[in-house]
């Protein structure tokens, strides 16, 4: 089945798009379908929180392996700050010709609409590429906090209410909700720190300026093992490989709790269907890689190549999930 000339009046962006809703072409498998002449320069993809974080270690990974498969390089772009809302707002606005992607998380695309009474972008409209996986926060306290488990934290945060400090990334992080939630589930108060990005928070847990935080094991688990920070538990419903004789949370007491961080990349709205299957294959294929999947288990982060579906329909089961946990824990930004 042949595709539909571009008629001269058409620039080559807009032909495309048209290409891709013209109905002989659409009844293609997208795993079929490439489009034609993409891409043909570099391809930016924004992550909306600090370099060095979690987000931004993941994304590297993948900016390394797909020029192999697409011919062209990626070009990291961070943009930190409220809640990962700039850097998606940036997305959601970008012309929707495969060349601006993000990377979006259980943040940006369900914890958010419960924290924000408006949001830059519609979360709903983005068009999915595909889940990269799913990653565990860590609990951990500064190497000289006086307890060694969930349970003399909870008793040291009790014995003295307000007074210890629990950094995060940024508001409306998992890592922020997992604190919330925490205090929440405990009835314990604690003072929530949050800060422009994981690593200047990791940094100040490091030199004894915050007590405690709730991170991902991807940016957190080189100081754990190097002995910086003290771990106490992780926060997902099983035990992570890496920290095999590490207790969940729930098995450290505090029964029913749960959180876990999850990631993809998206592209604007209205971005053309065959290019997105192309991104898909491409990402999938790269996740799929023996070396490429050594490095996300390093990270703590447990892969789930499939399809671009997947992502945007995770967003939306979990929403109501974590619009109970905000709602719970009184959570605020700002």
């Amino acid at each position: 089945m042949n595709a539909p000339l571009r008629p001269a009046s058409l620039s080559r962006r807009r032909w495309l798009q048209t290409v891709s809703l013209t109905p002989s072409v659409a009844l293609l498998p997208d795993s079929t379908r490439a489009a034609p002449g993409y891409p043909d320069h570099p391809i930016r993809l924004v992550v909306p929180s600090a370099a060095g974080g979690s987000p931004d270690a993941v994304c590297r990974i993948l900016t390394n392996e797909l020029p192999k498969a697409l011919g062209q390089p990626f070009v990291v772009d961070n943009k930190p700050g409220a809640s990962g809302n700039i850097g998606m707002a940036d997305v959601f606005r970008a012309p929707a010709d495969g060349y601006t992607l993000g990377y979006a998380n259980v943040g940006t695309l369900a914890i958010n609409k419960a924290l924000y009474s408006k949001l830059p972008y519609d979360p709903d409209a983005l068009v999915s590429i595909g889940l990269i996986g799913f990653v565990q926060n860590a609990l951990v306290v500064r190497k000289d906090l006086p307890v060694q488990s969930v349970k003399d934290l909870i008793a040291l945060a009790r014995a003295k209410p307000g007074e210890l400090t629990v950094a995060s990334g940024d508001s409306g992080t998992t890592g922020h909700l997992s604190g919330e939630l925490f205090k929440a589930s405990t009835q314990v108060s604690m003072t929530h720190i949050p800060y422009k990005g994981s690593p200047q928070a990791i940094t100040d847990l490091m030199g004894g300026v915050v007590d405690l935080m709730f991170d991902n094991l991807s940016s957190i688990l080189p100081h754990i093992q190097s002995g910086r920070v003290r771990v106490l538990a992780v926060t997902g419903a099983a035990r992570s490989p890496q920290l095999p004789q590490l207790p969940t949370v729930a098995e450290a007491g505090v029964q029913g709790y749960e959180t876990v961080g999850w990631g993809g990349i998206v592209a604007p709205p209205g971005t053309p269907s065959a290019i997105a299957a192309q991104l898909n294959k491409a990402l999938n294929d790269a996740l799929r890689l023996p070396p490429v999947q050594e490095k996300y288990a390093a990270l703590g982060f447990e892969l789930t190549p499939g399809p671009p579906e997947r992502l945007i329909e995770r967003a939306r089961k979990e929403s109501p999930m974590w619009a109970d946990v905000v709602k719970r824990s009184g959570a605020q930004v700002g």
